[in-house]
């Protein structure tokens, strides 16, 4: 592939890099009007709407996606695709509730080591690179999280869960993929995710037309941008970019994060929080070429 064509996906990749990261902003202002679970469901359910139709198009104009008749149905993968992204959407929505926006974004970000080191349960060995990767970010993480007293606030908490819970959807994702249409597992995931969310919420919150009408603008960001953009400029600039080069620009998803927290919300860090965000940013980036490797 030309390196124009490369310089293409790579700019979009770092578009992809730049709404994700921002995307932490919208969630933190949304929890001032509306419910983790209302604002979370209504989220994925306008990235599905805005994916639906492309997905049913590319499916029969460019069937390059992966199919094949055996392996699981394609309800049950996004049931279990879905069921991991829900885990994973609610821990980090309740979160950001409790932790700033920028911390949020950091910490979820620890997902791309996660990744490798959970493969040991699978019998994978992960190289030195991972290794290396994973000490700079706990040690990052020790640094932005942990106050004096050795004390780890419940929001830090509940993002570290979360980032977890991430790290298991990729590797079920990777499972997946070459077992079922890609493209309707990924719309199918976000209508679970959804589905979920809007189920529970009924239950334990009260939702209102004022409350959703205040929290518009951040539900339409979280919903048609992160979700629905953000993951077709994925997939397009996936199609053009290596994976070297995806794998460290979509790792700046963190610093867009902090950027947007400090420009949007007034957000600030000690030095000790910087130094936390710096060593992270080099772990997730020695292990995520390690991992292209």
């Amino acid at each position: 592939m030309s390196t124009r064509a490369h310089l293409k996906g790579d700019i979009l990749l770092l578009f992809t890099a730049i709404i994700w990261g921002s995307a932490f902003v919208a969630q933190k202002i949304g929890m001032d009007h509306i419910g983790p679970f209302m604002y979370t469901g209504i989220r994925f359910a306008l990235g599905a709407l805005f994916l639906t139709p492309l997905m049913l198009f590319l499916s029969r104009s460019r069937p390059f996606v992966i199919k094949q008749r055996t392996g699981p149905s394609l309800l049950l993968s996004g049931l279990l695709a879905g069921g991991f992204l829900f885990g994973g959407s609610i821990l980090q929505q309740i979160g950001i509730i409790y932790t700033t926006a920028g911390k949020a974004g950091f910490i979820t970000g620890l997902y791309v080591v996660i990744v490798p080191l959970l493969g040991l349960i699978w019998g994978l060995r992960p190289g030195k690179g991972v290794w290396a990767g994973a000490i700079l970010a706990v040690i990052g993480l020790y640094l932005l999280t942990v106050e004096e007293g050795f004390s780890l606030g419940v929001g830090d908490t509940l993002v570290i869960i979360c980032a977890f819970m991430y790290a298991l959807h990729v590797l079920v994702i990777g499972w997946l993929a070459p077992r079922v249409d890609v493209l309707r597992l990924a719309v199918m995931q976000f209508w679970v995710c959804s589905g979920i969310s809007l189920l529970i919420g009924i239950f334990v919150e009260t939702l209102t037309w004022a409350a959703v009408k205040n929290a518009a603008a951040p539900i339409l960001y979280g919903g048609l941008l992160s979700v629905g953009v953000g993951f077709t400029l994925q997939v397009v600039a996936q199609r053009k970019a290596p994976p070297a080069h995806a794998a460290i620009i979509l790792s700046l998803e963190t610093v867009f994060a902090v950027m947007a927290g400090l420009v949007i919300l007034g957000e600030t860090l000690p030095a000790r929080g910087w130094a936390g965000c710096a060593l992270m940013l080099c772990g997730m980036v020695a292990s995520q070429i390690e991992m292209q490797k």
